[in-house]
């Protein structure tokens, strides 16, 4: 075989273990061209998607230049969307679904979801996160997991793989080895997880046990160490990790799917192209990338770094073709699983996104009242509404709306409203006095947080406010923390339907 043939082969494998993402609402001409070359995936995110309708016209011109192409999505419903970016997801997110506790509602849900994706194109769907969220301090999970509990968390797990899957969208489980009890946001550094193999077994492991028996066929690593395991690299980059104890110890045969490897727990040390070269060499089949560096050059880097480590001797060939082929094995069967999901359309299965009103049903059961909302409420007049708005991670997307202002003005003409940040409060450009409590002269006050138990600044504002104004009530849209008030309602989660569900109460309209 001549030099050039063996590299050409060599780049196809490359490409092949890629799931970039990329800029723009149409198939950029390199995306094309590198899926002639072997590309075999790409992900989507929102700055992808204007509509559903849009996004099925780009998945498929991006289907006529391979069929068994993996679209991907980063779409978890909740406060992490993606296909609903510019609205707000339709649909609670994971903490309010676990709140419930109803299986069946889970289920329905993520099936629900699962249409919608379908009718876009999307065949992988980076959801659910099987993540225990036993550290309420979590930056990064907090609502995006079902819960604290093992148990509940694995049951969810089951159900959202279920019926998602039920509409022909794949499922994958993140983000191995268990993301919960962790301090650090891995966009930023590299978080570590202390606990001793019998502790991970019994906290972080049963929901991944739980979604490899539910038939999940793509798992995803975390950017997180497990000294545990491997005191000295994280998961997405040990061999003892992906290889020993996902293939090994659960016997998981599937797709393992990296965290974005532009991330900085693992690009501090290695380098984007380091780490994407490691993360194959551990057990990694598909590196995600494109969250942030989405051009065509980061992928032409990290195809010309595996091709490289190969011919090194750094990677071996085997590997990367094991990888390749596992990528080709669940390109087959995801398009076996969207053929059998539209299958079930074409018998009555569908309806339009939250069309039955699935997600507005779940978002109103998860919602809780203390004893004095309920006495409270309904109000008997258009309130001032003080959201205070804490900065979003990177999984939350910026541009997605949030909050109860808005649905409650829908229901409650005359509601005003101000949204506060910390840094205004800290910079002594914004003051409580003149902002929240003077225009609430007179008339009911509503304070929203998003996770004040995790924002000193927040829990700040939140006592100084109910100490001024005893009778305000305060809606929690994020974990719930300790009361604060004597009228408090949490949501569980700050998505539309959420903020919906928690203006419907406020207003007496639900």
């Amino acid at each position: 075989m001549s030099s050039s043939k063996h590299s050409s082969e060599l780049r196809r494998l490359a490409l092949s273990v890629l799931q970039p993402g990329f800029v723009g609402t149409e198939a950029p001409d390199w995306i094309l061209r590198d899926i002639d070359d072997g590309l075999a995936s790409v992900v989507l995110f929102s700055r992808n998607i204007v509509s559903t309708e849009q996004v099925a016209r780009l998945t498929a011109r991006l289907r006529a230049a391979s069929p068994d192409l993996i679209v991907a999505i980063d779409e978890e419903a909740g406060d992490v969307t993606r296909i609903e970016s510019a609205t707000g997801s339709s649909r609670p997110g994971n903490l309010a679904l676990g709140t419930v506790d109803d299986p069946e509602l889970t289920e329905a849900v993520a099936a629900d979801l699962g249409r919608q994706l379908r009718r876009a194109g999307v065949s992988l769907d980076y959801a659910p996160s099987a993540d225990v969220n036993s550290n309420p301090d979590n930056p990064i999970i907090g609502v995006r997991s079902f819960g604290s509990d093992p148990g509940v968390v694995s049951r969810h797990t089951t159900a959202w793989i279920r019926g998602l899957q039920s509409s022909g969208v794949a499922a994958c489980a993140k983000h191995f080895p268990g993301h919960g009890d962790v301090a650090v946001d891995s966009h930023h550094d590299l978080p570590a997880y202390p606990a001793g193999r019998e502790e991970i077994a019994a906290q972080a492991l049963p929901p991944f046990r739980a979604a490899v028996a539910a038939g999940v066929r793509a798992v995803m690593s975390g950017h997180l160490l497990v000294p545990a395991y491997d005191p000295d690299l994280p998961a997405t980059l040990s061999r003892r990790i992906l290889h020993d104890l996902l293939r090994g110890e659960l016997g998981f045969d599937g797709l393992i799917v990296s965290d974005a490897i532009e991330m900085g727990a693992v690009t501090r040390r290695y380098g984007i192209d380091g780490a994407a070269v490691r993360a194959v060499a551990a057990g990694v089949d598909a590196v995600c990338v494109g969250g942030e560096s989405a051009e065509e050059a980061t992928v032409a880097l990290l195809a010309k770094a595996l091709v490289a480590a190969v011919e090194a001797g750094e990677l071996p060939r085997e590997r990367l073709a094991e990888a390749a082929g596992r990528v080709r094995e669940f390109a087959h069967w995801s398009g076996g699983l969207r053929a059998a999901g539209g299958a079930g359309e074409a018998a009555g299965g569908a309806g339009e996104a939250a069309g039955d009103g699935i997600g507005r049903v779940a978002a109103r059961r998860a919602v809780r009242l203390t004893g004095a909302a309920r006495t409270a409420l309904p109000l008997t007049a258009a309130p001032h509404v003080v959201e205070l708005a804490p900065v979003a991670n990177m999984a939350v997307g910026k541009e997605t709306p949030w909050g109860v202002a808005g649905p409650l003005r829908e229901r409650l003409p005359g509601t005003t409203f101000v949204r506060v940040r910390g840094r205004e409060l800290e910079e002594g450009t914004v003051a409580l006095e003149s902002c929240a409590l003077e225009p609430a002269a007179g008339r009911p006050l509503v304070i929203v947080a998003r996770d004040a138990a995790r924002h000193a600044w927040m829990s700040r504002a939140v006592t100084g406010l109910t100490a001024a104004r005893p009778d305000a009530i305060v809606v929690e849209m994020g974990l719930p923390g300790a009361t604060v008030a004597a009228a408090q309602i949490f949501t569980h989660g700050a998505s539309a339907a959420s903020g919906a569900a928690a203006a419907e109460i406020l207003a007496g309209t639900d």
